[in-house]
């Protein structure tokens, strides 16, 4: 009676494999998390400039009540998208609105803090190397400290 062959992998073929899946893996983790902190960098450019460009918008609008003696910039963050009073209209329910939503800070780590937390404040009278919050808010900036890829830390985006 002939001998059948043995079917199934043998322990060598079956090690050689897993230790092709291992080095496959440890390339893949560290690639996925560049994906991700690009993905969060990319957030974070595009809220920055969100947030720069309603700061920006609300200075130069003449249809915002401002005090003589103010800088003209918005007194807080969330004023930008809960709105402010249009004072050319005498219908005060009538806001103007800069932002249909504040973004976050995408590196901020504790995801339940409104959106206003997770930013950095710097004043119209402070320094830019040392922000200060003050009576307006003429810039933000992320309060991570760690460093962007390319090198910049995210604190001076």
């Amino acid at each position: 009676m002939p001998r059948r062959a043995a079917s199934g992998f043998s322990l060598v073929e079956l090690m050689v494999t897993l230790a092709i899946l291992g080095l496959l893996a440890s390339v893949a983790v560290p690639f996925a998390q560049l994906v991700q902190q690009r993905h969060k960098e990319t957030e974070l450019r595009d809220a920055l400039r969100q947030i720069r460009s309603a700061i920006d918008a609300y200075k130069v609008d003449k249809r915002v009540e401002k005090p003589a003696d103010s800088s003209g910039y918005p007194p807080n963050l969330d004023s930008l998208w809960k709105g402010v009073v249009n004072k050319s209209e005498p219908d005060a329910a009538k806001k103007i609105y800069y932002l249909r939503r504040l973004p976050r800070d995408p590196f901020y780590p504790d995801s339940a803090a409104p959106a206003a937390e997770t930013w950095g404040i710097r004043s119209y009278a402070s320094p830019p190397d040392a922000p200060i919050a003050d009576a307006d808010v003429f810039d933000v900036y992320s309060l991570s400290p760690a460093t962007g890829l390319n090198g910049v830390p995210y604190r001076e985006w």
